[in-house]
């Protein structure tokens, strides 16, 4: 198991390395001045000291040394927008926010999502199958963008049963939540679903239920054990787009998110925000697949004895 712990966090660390280097790159031919549309008009002398503070003036590959230099001490720069902010400080303001939706929302997912699936499963066919998959069409038809909006206006403004928006008690992150989370619920319980009813066809389910073992052990210790395995999977993924993607629900519920400052950062050429929130969003994915292929190692031993892991 540390054999197979090791060499996950060796290509962890490969992947992260790789991905700053070609954002480094990209960041380096995108068109544009970091300094501003108007970045002609500033005096030469401007422009060169801030160049020069900036580090601009200097070789590109000593700028590339320098850039994973920085990377590696845990410092992606100062921002071009807001020059008396480094981009962590940013990070450290704005992130909590989008964190805070991102896991409301993949605890709502993971909880109704398997549920649904599990019913659906388990009433093959009958008045929960199509319940159950009824939502996870919804799911997957209405998109974020339509359903907030949606959300906001009946529940919050309308009936006024929940706040409309902004970012303050409990109360304000229920309608953000479901927002963010209906698209994921409904891939979940398909997932499930499928890998259930896969799971109830086995050979040994068909042995343990001929043992005179009940239902709900049958289910319990047997059939969701394995049939969540493909689940674990893709949960580590969708995590991450889940709290990657909560610009648009951060636009329409007023969340102050981080969102907002990697839109911005494109549109202005901030470099160093753009190269220091994908650096960032990135190791927060290795890291997720990281922990998920651990724990999927630990759930089937299969998987770190097999050809993977050794």
């Amino acid at each position: 198991m540390i054999k197979f712990i090791l060499r996950r966090f060796l290509y962890a660390l490969i992947t992260l390395w790789l991905i700053s280097t070609f954002t480094f790159v990209l960041m380096k031919n995108l068109p544009g001045n970091p300094l501003g549309e108007g970045a002609e008009k500033i005096p030469k002398a401007t422009r060169d000291m801030l160049m020069k503070q900036y580090g601009l003036d200097k070789p590109l590959w000593e700028q590339y040394l320098t850039f994973m230099n920085n990377i590696i001490h845990g410092d992606l720069g100062a921002s071009f927008q807001f020059p008396a902010h480094k981009v962590t400080d940013i990070i450290k303001q704005a992130f909590p926010s989008s964190l805070e939706l991102g896991l409301i929302s993949i605890v709502i997912a993971i909880v109704v999502g398997l549920t649904l699936g599990i019913i659906a499963a388990l009433k093959h066919n009958k008045v929960g199958d199509y319940t159950a998959m009824f939502i996870a069409i919804l799911g997957v038809s209405i998109p974020s963008f339509v359903l907030g909006p949606m959300l906001s206006y009946y529940v919050g403004v309308k009936w006024g049963i929940l706040p409309a928006g902004l970012w303050k008690g409990p109360e304000y992150k229920i309608l953000p939540a479901i927002a963010l989370s209906f698209g994921t619920i409904a891939i979940l319980a398909r997932l499930m679903r499928t890998s259930m009813l896969d799971v109830l066809n086995q050979d040994y389910i068909k042995t343990a239920k001929s043992k005179g073992l009940s239902t709900i052990t049958v289910v319990v210790k047997h059939t969701i054990r394995n049939a969540i395995l493909p689940v674990i999977t893709i949960i580590g993924p969708i995590f991450v787009n889940v709290i990657t993607g909560t610009l648009v629900v951060e636009q329409i519920f007023s969340v102050p998110g981080l969102g907002k400052h990697f839109v911005s950062s494109v549109y202005s050429n901030d470099y160093t925000m753009i190269s220091g929130l994908t650096i960032f969003y990135s190791a927060i994915l290795i890291v997720v697949i990281f922990i998920t292929d651990v724990v999927y190692g630990l759930v089937d031993p299969r998987i770190r004895l097999g050809k993977g892991g050794k």
